[in-house]
C-alpha cells in the first residue's frame, strides 16, 4: 500500500473506492488495463461488430503531435484483427464531449497511423467512441453514429472514419442497455456482465486491487501538485474532483491555488 498521510486519508480513499463506477474514467482505465477480453466485449456491444477480435490494447495512450499542436491522452486505445483502430473515451461532463473534440481525436488517430511514405489509402478504419454519462444529444437513442456522406443524396463517403456517442443514461433489456446500467453501478453485485463484475470486485475488495486504486489516487494528487497553482487548468481540476470525489474547493486547496485564483476558477467551474 502507498504511504498515507494519515489513517483518515486511508479511510477517505477506501470510501471513494467503494463509490467508484466504470463511468468514472480513471476507474475505467484500471478495469481495462491488460484486460483484452473486457475491452473486446464492450467494443462488440457499442459498435455492433459481433466478430470483433481485439489484438492490441493500451490505456492512457499518448498520441504524437505535429509541431506545437495539442497532444491528447486516450482512455483506451485498441486494434482489432482486421486492422481497425478504436479510441474509447469516458466523458462524464457534457463539456468534455464537444463534437469538435471527437473530430480532433479522430484526426489524431489518423496522424498516429500513417507513417512517412505510406499511401493515404493505407489509413486504417477508425472508431472514436465517447461514452457520456448523460444523453448528450437528448434524442433518447442508445448510440449515435456519425459518418461523412454526400449531402445531396446521402451516399456514404466511405473514408473509414466513424464517430460514436454512447448514451450512458440509456436503459433497457438490450445488450447496450444492460451494459450502460453496469457502467453506472458502484456495487459489482448489481452488474449484469461477469467480465465487468469480476474486475470491479477485484479493485474494490481484493487487497492488491484496492492498493492499486489507492496508488492511482496518489498519482492523480501528486500530478496535480506537480502541475502547480499557476498552470492548473479547469480540466485538471475537474479530473481531480471526479477521481477523488471531492469538491472544487478541496481540489483547489490541494493544488495550493491562491485565493485570488480560486475565486476566478470557481466562477468557471460553476458556469
Amino acid at each position: 500500500m502507498p504511504d498515507y498521510e494519515s489513517e483518515r486519508l486511508r479511510q477517505e480513499y477506501m470510501a471513494r473506492i467503494r463509490g467508484l463506477r466504470p463511468i468514472d474514467d480513471d476507474f475505467m482505465r484500471c478495469l481495462f488495463r491488460d484486460n483484452i477480453p473486457l475491452a473486446q466485449m464492450v467494443l462488440r456491444i457499442v459498435t455492433g461488430i459481433e466478430d470483433l477480435v481485439v489484438t492490441e490494447l493500451s490505456v492512457q495512450k499518448d498520441l504524437k503531435r505535429l509541431g506545437d499542436s495539442r497532444s491528447i491522452c486516450l482512455d483506451a486505445y485498441a486494434k482489432d484483427s482486421s486492422g481497425k483502430i478504436f479510441d474509447l473515451e469516458i466523458q462524464r461532463a457534457d463539456i468534455g464531449a464537444d463534437v469538435r473534440r471527437a473530430r480532433y481525436h479522430s484526426s489524431a488517430m489518423d496522424i498516429e497511423n500513417l507513417k512517412a511514405g505510406q499511401d493515404f489509402s493505407e489509413l486504417p478504419e477508425t472508431y472514436t467512441i465517447f461514452i457520456t454519462e448523460n444523453d448528450f444529444f437528448r434524442k433518447g437513442r442508445a448510440v449515435y453514429r456519425f459518418e461523412r456522406m454526400d449531402t445531396e443524396d446521402n451516399t456514404p463517403f466511405n473514408d473509414g472514419e466513424h464517430i460514436l456517442y454512447v448514451n450512458g443514461a440509456f436503459r433497457d433489456s438490450s445488450d447496450i442497455g444492460r451494459l450502460m446500467h453496469d457502467f453506472s453501478c458502484w456495487n459489482p453485485e448489481d452488474m449484469n456482465y461477469d467480465l465487468l463484475r469480476d474486475k470491479a470486485r477485484y479493485f474494490k475488495e481484493d487487497a492488491k486491487g484496492v492498493s492499486d486504486m489507492c496508488r492511482v489516487f496518489e498519482e492523480v494528487k501528486n500530478e496535480g501538485i506537480r502541475i502547480g497553482k499557476d498552470e492548473a487548468t479547469i480540466g485538471n481540476i475537474k479530473s481531480i474532483m471526479e477521481t477523488l470525489n471531492i469538491t472544487s474547493k478541496q481540489a483547489m486547496d490541494m493544488l495550493k491555488i491562491s485565493a485570488e485564483k480560486q475565486e476566478e476558477y470557481s466562477k468557471l467551474l460553476n458556469s
